[in-house]
């Protein structure tokens, strides 16, 4: 079992249920992302980067896209409870699968320019590491 499978697991059953769908998702939009733990919950990486981040808990599931992925956004998250980075789906709503779908794109576009960015970066400097 992986970390993640082992956080799943150990998940509220209504959470669990939504986390998989999540997690589901996520993987089929990046399916060379990395899966991990970071700040003990679930998390998935490219290209050496956080891309989104999703936790169980009671009453609701919390999926974080980081700022940056939610501000193209703001009008499909209006209805739900947001932080700095982070939205709550609660449990007695459905859970917008296509919205997170949405987010994970917006978030892959992202950490693929960076990388980009990076890499010419590196070239422009003769390959040094600066």
């Amino acid at each position: 079992m992986t970390p993640i499978d082992v956080y799943l697991a150990s998940a509220p059953e209504q959470a669990r249920q939504r986390l998989l769908q999540i997690r589901q998702v996520v993987l089929a939009e990046v399916p060379d992302g990395v899966e991990t733990l970071s700040y003990a919950i679930p998390t998935v990486d490219l290209a050496g980067q956080h891309l989104v981040h999703f936790a169980g808990f009671a009453h609701h599931v919390g999926f974080y896209p980081t700022p940056s992925g939610m501000a193209a956004f703001d009008g499909e998250l209006a209805a739900y409870k947001q932080g700095k980075g982070s939205v709550q789906f609660p449990h007695d709503q459905p859970l917008p699968l296509e919205l997170v779908r949405q987010m994970v794109r917006a978030r892959v576009a992202e950490v693929q320019a960076l990388a980009a960015s990076k890499r010419a970066k590196r070239a422009a400097n003769g390959g040094s590491q600066t």
